[in-house]
């Protein structure tokens, strides 16, 4: 386990979001918004969550306040959330930079209280994790509304860039 191999995974983290937002640009509002009894409902709540998982647990890692997360409601406008989710991408991208083998033992945070055990590399593979569960459930909904979708498994992301093909993005 080394800050290199995190890094790798945070580049098909970030590679699999954008995946993501490639469908979610030509959906018609009203599919974008439309509830589903599963999970945290619509599209847009389900990247909104997204987004506001991955900034409050860097927040976390860096030692500063998360602002207060966007409510799916109060953001429509698919151009803001994707402004908002570039901030955060840069944010997360500026932590991992500084990243090195040692921290990943860390125990950085101070609250709340059940997370202060947590050491960085735990943290780190939570929120790609969590945001392959969240990808998944985004999948299925699009799939449900007529889209081809693709796999987002790791082991293709390694393959594409192994043979230089780069079709994940």
């Amino acid at each position: 386990m080394n800050a290199d191999a995190f890094r790798q995974l945070y580049d098909y983290h970030f590679a699999e979001n954008r995946k993501i937002w490639q469908h979610v640009i030509h959906l018609p509002y009203q599919q974008f918004v439309q509830e589903v009894n599963y999970s945290l409902g619509s599209v847009r709540n389900q990247i909104v969550h997204l987004m506001n998982v991955d900034e409050v647990w860097f927040c976390e890692l860096l030692g500063i306040e998360p602002p207060a997360p966007y409510q799916p409601a109060d953001i429509d406008d698919r151009a803001a959330i994707r402004a908002r989710w570039d901030s955060v991408e840069q944010m997360m991208r500026g932590y991992l930079a500084g990243l090195r083998d040692n921290m990943l033992f860390d125990q950085p945070i101070r609250e709340p209280v059940e997370d202060r055990n947590l050491m960085v590399w735990q943290v780190l593979i939570h929120v790609v994790n969590h945001g392959t569960d969240h990808r998944a459930q985004i999948l299925r909904i699009l799939y449900d509304f007529g889209l081809k979708t693709t796999s987002q498994d790791f082991i293709f992301y390694v393959y594409d860039r192994s043979l230089g093909l780069n079709m994940s993005d």
